[in-house]
């Protein structure tokens, strides 16, 4: 069972062990709003290709955004042919209708000739502290069982304590912050000789991630996720038999658990991505909290006594 999730935030933090858990720890960043328009075009000018490239995204033809949006195809048309100049109101209705994240659809108001509407602060900023309070609490109530908070790129914010002794053993370099936690979970160096069902945890994760590359048009998300093609299956993935996890356990076959060899034996969990509901914030859109539950009566037991 998972919570579909959206992209998500460049990040705001470093990453410190503080008194046994991992935390949010705030450097200074510069993460102003987007003030000229893509592609080295003219403020105003660059709106109807950036919406033409939405729409196919979404593979949506001109006659479908129109009848979603309520708007006349032909105005549609004019828009992207840029025969037509939109209102402010208008590029927000369709880039809401099109599910554009929220640091597009500011590059859109720009493109437009317009000024950027959603804020985008870092982490420690004051307006965002209850959102930061939320997230560490989060973490924390989830323990004993693992869970941690990530960017848009997948750059590990915080994680709580069970955290720790699963990534234990991987190379220093990989733990240096700004962790990136998919190049940490499947580089050779990582915990990738240590994922028993390596193939198929590998499948379903590039799979997402080709999906989040699809939708919001990141070419940082798209470099990673050619960078993780790339990696060489670990040795020890290549012996094992592959694991047919569900076909008569408790998942039933309904989700690809990821099954970790650890000093306790090996732990199979579900994973779990929530997000929050209604953001105005570019940095609060994008992060993600990635929560595992136990797959089964073992892993729970061996992670309520400590291992």
């Amino acid at each position: 069972m998972k919570v579909v999730t959206r992209s998500i935030t460049r990040s705001a933090t470093t990453l410190n062990y503080v008194r046994g858990s991992w935390l949010l720890a705030p450097r200074a960043v510069s993460s102003g709003m987007i003030t000229t328009a893509p592609s080295g075009l003219p403020v105003g000018s660059a709106i109807g290709p950036l919406l033409r490239d939405w729409r196919q995204r979404r593979r949506l033809s001109q006659l479908a955004l129109a009848l979603e949006a309520s708007v006349s195809q032909r105005h549609l048309s004019f828009v992207e042919s840029g025969r037509a100049q939109p209102s402010r109101e208008m590029v927000l209705h369709l880039a809401g209708h099109l599910d554009v994240p929220l640091r597009e659809r500011n590059r859109l108001l720009v493109a437009a000739g317009y000024a950027p509407i959603f804020s985008e602060r870092s982490l420690d900023d004051p307006a965002l502290a209850g959102a930061r309070r939320a997230v560490e609490r989060v973490l924390e109530g989830h323990e004993p069982y693992p869970a941690l908070a990530v960017d848009r790129h997948w750059t590990l914010l915080a994680a709580n304590r069970a955290v720790g002794p699963l990534i234990a053993g991987a190379a220093p370099s990989l733990l240096a912050p700004p962790v990136n936690v998919l190049r940490l979970s499947f580089h050779p160096d990582g915990l990738a000789p240590r994922i028993v069902n390596y193939s198929q945890w590998r499948a379903h994760i590039l799979e997402r991630l080709r999906h989040q590359v699809d939708v919001s048009a990141d070419p940082t998300l798209a470099a990673l996720l050619a960078e993780l093609r790339d990696y060489p299956s670990p040795a020890a993935a290549r012996d094992r038999r592959p694991t047919l996890f569900g076909t008569a356990g408790d998942a039933g076959g309904v989700f690809v658990p990821l099954q970790l060899e650890t000093d306790a034996g090996v732990l199979s969990f579900i994973s779990t991505t929530t997000v929050f509901g209604t953001p105005v914030d570019v940095t609060l859109a994008e992060i993600a909290l990635e929560c595992f539950f136990p797959a089964d009566a073992t892993t729970a037991e061996r992670l309520r006594s400590g291992g």
